[in-house]
């Protein structure tokens, strides 16, 4: 997982009148919910969290808060729902020592037996669910497809990574082939 420096600075003021006046100062407030602490209320710039949040990517938050330092990782983004401005960030912070939940976005490699007798290729879970330590959260998991064919598919359950667990549903859809009009003539002119 990729490291993004971020810092903020403490805030005293709390609830909605306060949070209103550091949003008309391109603030956004934010709580860091602690392991072995307390929550820390603070507020960092719209344009510092700007590459963290608008990015397919995922990280590990280095947290400067008033000269302490904490690693931590995007708990949850509020948005405003017409204007589509972040309103709130929650951060939960890592130990070392105790897995977390984390959704990690999902690729393809290969090139898969349906794709080239003309089917199409459908990634169907775009980021999936996996638990472990931090350190061991890879940057993307990768699902190999150069097996599948017309009309199969890979499912959560039956996919496994190196020291993480994938936490989906064993069901859900990962990657399927879907057959297409080019792939049905096909297989007809076969017969």
């Amino acid at each position: 997982m990729k490291t993004f420096e971020l810092s903020g600075s403490v805030r005293s003021e709390l609830g909605q009148k306060a949070s209103a006046a550091l949003r008309k100062q391109d603030l956004i407030p934010c709580v860091l919910y602690g392991c072995k602490k307390e929550n820390t209320n603070f507020t960092v710039s719209k344009s510092a969290v700007r590459k963290l949040i608008y990015s397919p990517e995922v990280f590990e938050v280095k947290l400067t808060i008033d000269n302490k330092v904490c690693s931590a990782v995007i708990k949850e983004i509020q948005f405003h729902p017409v204007s589509d401005n972040i309103l709130h960030i929650d951060f939960l912070e890592v130990d070392d020592k105790k897995p977390i939940v984390f959704k990690v976005p999902v690729k393809t490699e290969g090139l898969a037996v349906g794709v080239k007798a003309g089917g199409k290729l459908s990634l169907e879970m775009k980021r999936m669910k996996v638990k472990g330590l931090c350190k061991n959260i890879p940057e993307c998991v990768t699902v190999n497809v150069e097996n599948l064919e017309v009309g199969k598919s890979i499912k959560a359950g039956e996919l496994s990574f190196p020291n993480i667990e994938i936490v989906d549903n064993k069901e859900s859809l990962v990657v399927c082939v879907k057959s297409t009009r080019a792939a049905k003539a096909a297989a007809e002119a076969a017969k």
